[in-house]
Formats: C-alpha cells, structure tokens, sequence
C-alpha cells in the first residue's frame, strides 16, 4: 500500500471516529474551520514567494460580466482559462500569455527608507516592494502588501522570456482549494446524505517555441478529501499530464494563418452548451487528437477529431490515480466558424458528431451528429459619449439526429432531437453599484414515448452545466426546461454579488429526469413536469486579477416531478454552500 493510500485511510478512519458535523452549531464549526483554512491559503503570497497558485481567468472588473458575450454571469472565479490554459478555439499565443494579466504596472523611482532616513532611489515594480521611499511609493518590508496588490501573477519576468534567437518560453500555472458542504443533490447513485468534502489542484504549466512552432506541457493534481459519499469523477485525478501539445503553422495566407495542433488538449467553443473545459470541475475535462484551426480578423474556422480523456469527458476513462488513457470507444469530431463582423457581435455555425461505437441502454449517447446557429453580442448606449447602459443578448439553436440505443426502445434507434437557448439583459453602467438584470430560457427536448424506436432526448456531450442550468448541478440540460432571472451588484470595485432563481419543468412528462451525469433518473409515468425550483446566491471578491475568494450558497426546492416519483429515492429539498479560494502564479 502507497504512503498516499495508507494516509488516505488513515483519515477516512479517523472521521469515522469522530463523525461528521450533523447538527446546526457542528455544521457552522466546520464552516469556520474551512474559512479559516482559506484564509490561510490567501496568506500564501504574503509567507512564501515560491508557492505556485491558479491564474484567476477573469479580471477583477469582469468577475460578473458575460460569457464572450453570452449574457451569463460567470459563477466560480476560475471558469474561464487564462491565457496560459486557453482551450482550443481560443488560440493563444505566447506573446499573448506574458500580456494576458492586467496592465504592467510600469516601476517607478522611490527614496529608499534606511535608518539614517532616505539616502537613494530604489526601483518598485509593484510586486517585489521591499522599502518604502520618503514619498511613501515603496514600502519599507510591508510583509508582502505589495503582493497582494499587484496584478501581476507571482513568476510575471517568467513569462514571455527569450531562450535563444527567436524562441521564448513561458512558466507559470494555478492553485484552487474548495470546501464543499452540500446534501440531497440528484446524485448518479441516489444518495440522500450529507456530503462534505475539501478539493485541492494544483495546474502548472511550460511553453516553449516562436510563431512558427510551440509545445506547450500541463501538468494537473487534483485531489478529494474527506468525502462522505462516492468520490465523482469529475473530483480527482492525481499526479497527471493535463495538457500536452505541439502547435505549428501550416500556411500562411493573406487574412490570415493556418496552423495545426496535436496532442492532449482543451476544447472550448461558442456558449460552451455543447463542448466545454469544465472549469468548475477539479479535473478539468480534456481531449486527445488533432486540430486544424485558422483565424483571421473576419473568421474563425476550428476543425477536430479527438477522444475524451478523463473521467470528466468520459466516465469510462476514470482512471484517478494512473496514467489517463483516452476512451477509444468514442471519436468526436466537428468544425465550428465564427463570422466576427456581425453587427454588434459575432455569428457561428457549427457541425459536431460524437460517434459512440459502446453506447450505454442507460445513457443518451451513440452516434449522433448536433448542427446549430448562435448570434451573440452587446451594444452600448450612451448620452453625451458617456455609456450609460450595455444590451447583451446570446441566442443559440441545434438538431440532433443520428443512432442511438437507449432502455426499452430497442437498438439503433432514429434520433430527433433539439435545443433553443435565450439569454437577454442589460447592466446599467452610470448607476451605483452597476446593476445588472437578464433573463435565461433553455429547452432541451425530451420523448414522449422512450419505448417507440424514436428517441428525441436530447444529450448536450460535453457541456458546461454548472454555468446554465443551476450552481447546485442537479442538471445536464436533456429533457429540461429552465426559466431563469439573474441579478449582480457591484457594491465596491472588487466585490461583486449575484443571485439566480430558476423554474425547472420536463420538457416532456413522459420522458426522465436527467441529472447532471446524464444518468436517467426514476420512472416516465408521474404525471407532473414540475421539478422544481432553485435560488442561488454568489459573492465573489477579486483581491487582485490573480487572487480571487468566492462563496455560495444554494436552495433547490423539489417539485412534484421529483418528490411524486416512485423510482427516484425520497428526499428534503438540497442545499449546498461552498467556499473557495483561487490564485494564479
């Protein structure tokens, strides 16, 4: 038995002994440890210089602004890669990644304060501050403020540096720690119980190369612990390789180039509804395989053929403490182009096919091809130059079609199926605290009859869920519809505040509830469609474009589709509160 499985024990042995906190004041105690805990994570940069942190991949401004236009407010700190961790479709450069951080804070002279007074400049980048001159520029030893304050990322004269002729290389990567308290969520088992657990990962990262050609290697530790329910396999992962790929030009043409990609990868398109990195997860959700892509200040064309990965593109592949091998009973495939002269916003079309050769009777899968549209954008309006309000919309629809084999329907199965997402709203610029107001409509089509050869379930692959249909992650968007009015407040710079309430229905009676998973939840004959309802509340506050701390809080409120159905075990309404700090170096 490994050191790492023996401690392991060791501490699932010792909570056994002591227990879990199940009343009221245990539940606040262990809510005080874990604050504690987080607290003494956001001392890192103020103890040690060495310590390696998560990039915070939103700035301090955008901490609840749209998703590239999209109109959603971005829940967790971290849910959109840095410029160091960018998926494929992003096209990151390694110039890009030494200017993806806030504005170089540009050194100023200050007199340095010594015993005898001031007595010579002394150089303040804004990170390494280390005196304080007689005008109070620089700090004389202010135990790291300097840190804490800056935006740059810890290893900034990392970035972007020259190796020999034209060939520069990048270091840098990430931290994130979150504690998790949550109970009575549509988990794949069923399970009513009280879950706590503490998620720990650590992502660093190398980049070396020129214009012409780059690698880029990610490493990824990501580690559960404490849990008192089946580990998820979007929950670990230890000691692997995340991202590792080699990215070349192919041709150069006039508007723009052609380059190629393979290797391990993220990928990342549109409004992430259908192909997503996962962010939120602690594995993150990666690809192996190849892909072409070609941008241009009009277009943007991405071409792929890849496998999923780790346990959180394919549940098959969860592999925690090995080696990730790609699931080779799957191909996905598909391009996706982004006309980005659309007035006031961009306009894609896309084409994917996830050719599954294995499919589950329980899960919607086989092979099915997802064709679709999206129009996103904003437009600001001003008065008298000044932008007083910003209009954000994100419309997107698809079809699906293909084989499939699911539960009593019988084998390849004709699959017709589809989805309409609607996302509007409007931020009010001049006003105290910035409010901003929208509203979310999803459907995603359910069957009338699972047993008729027909399936119009529709599964949405490889989508960032927590984002859309709920914080608390009880849903993956197939049979469901969601109604959905959000709100944010800025009360101070730094600090922003949010809340969502949604209305859950099925889109068809006759048709399961999906959970997150994908899983098929109980039985297609309760006669109410009503799932239920969902209150989130979220407040994020960016210490710097590196640093961020985040807390949430979630009620869902189950209905009758849930509480009336026979097959799905009884339950109390969920809950769930979480806690997590961020930083990138």
């Amino acid at each position: 038995m490994s050191i790492q499985n023996k401690g392991r024990r060791a501490i699932g042995a010792k909570r056994r002994r002591h227990g879990r906190p199940t009343d009221q004041n245990e539940w606040s105690r262990s809510m005080i440890r874990s604050t504690t805990a987080a607290l003494a994570l956001l001392c890192l940069p103020v103890a040690t210089i060495a310590s390696a942190a998560e990039p915070a991949w939103i700035s301090n401004e955008a901490a609840a602004q749209w998703i590239g236009g999209s109109g959603h407010t971005v829940a967790p700190t971290d849910d959109s890669p840095a410029a160091s961790e960018k998926p494929a479709g992003e096209r990151p450069s390694a110039e890009r990644q030494a200017s993806a951080t806030a504005p170089e804070v540009v050194p100023v002279s200050a007199t340095a304060v010594h015993s005898n007074g001031c007595d010579g400049p002394l150089p303040c980048d804004g990170l390494h501050c280390d005196d304080i001159g007689c005008d109070g520029s620089c700090g004389a030893k202010h135990d790291g403020k300097c840190l804490l304050l800056s935006d740059k990322p810890l290893l900034h004269k990392l970035r972007n540096r020259k190796l020999f002729g034209d060939v520069k290389y990048s270091v840098g990567g990430g931290m994130r720690y979150r504690y998790m308290n949550e109970q009575n969520r549509l988990r794949p088992l069923g399970e009513t119980r009280r879950n706590t657990y503490d998620l720990w990962r650590v992502t660093p990262f190398l980049e070396v190369g020129n214009d012409w050609v780059k690698g880029y290697v990610q490493a990824i530790d990501a580690a559960s612990f404490g849990e008192d329910l089946p580990m998820l396999p979007i929950d670990e992962n230890r000691a692997d390789l995340l991202q590792y790929y080699v990215d070349a030009k192919l041709l150069e043409l006039d508007g723009g180039d052609v380059r190629g990609q393979y290797g391990r990868m993220f990928l990342k398109y549109g409004d992430e509804h259908f192909v997503s990195p996962l962010p939120w997860a602690n594995t993150y959700r990666n690809f192996q395989g190849g892909r072409l892509y070609y941008s241009s200040e009009t277009w943007d064309v991405d071409g792929f053929v890849v496998r999923p990965l780790n346990g959180a593109a394919s549940a098959t592949s969860f592999q925690p403490a090995s080696f990730d091998n790609p699931d080779e009973s799957v191909v996905f495939s598909g391009v996706y182009a982004s006309y980005k002269k659309a007035r006031n916003g961009k306009f894609d079309v896309f084409w994917l096919w996830n050719d599954e050769n294995e499919p589950l009777a329980n899960r919607q899968d086989g092979s099915r091809h997802t064709i679709g549209a999206r129009y996103a954008g904003k437009y600001a309006e001003k008065s008298c130059g000044t932008v007083v309000r910003t209009w954000t919309w994100d419309m997107m629809g698809a079809w699906q079609f293909g084989e499939d084999t699911f539960v009593s329907g019988g084998a390849n199965q004709d699959v017709n199926a589809g989805a309409v997402s609607t996302i509007g709203g409007m931020t009010l610029n001049e006003v105290p605290w910035s409010p901003s107001l929208k509203g979310l409509f999803w459907w995603g089509s359910g069957d009338s009859n699972p047993a008729d050869g027909n399936v119009n379930t529709l599964t949405t692959l490889y989508p960032f869920g927590h984002n859309y249909w709920g914080l608390i992650d009880n849903f993956n968007g197939a049979n469901l519809l969601d109604y959905s009015v959000q709100a944010s407040v800025k009360p101070a710079k730094k600090l922003t505040l949010a809340a969502h309430w949604h209305w859950f229905d099925k889109a068809n009676a006759n048709d399961f509830v999906y959970n997150i998973a994908g899983a098929p939840l109980g039985n297609t004959t309760t006669g109410s469609r009503n799932i239920g309802q969902e209150l989130d509340l979220l407040a994020t506050y960016a210490v710097n474009a590196n640093l961020s701390v985040q807390l949430g809080y979630f009620w869902f409120w189950y209905g009758d589709g849930v509480d009336n159905n026979a097959g799905i075990p009884a339950r109390d309404d969920a809950e769930q509160v979480y806690l997590m700090a961020t930083w990138g170096f």
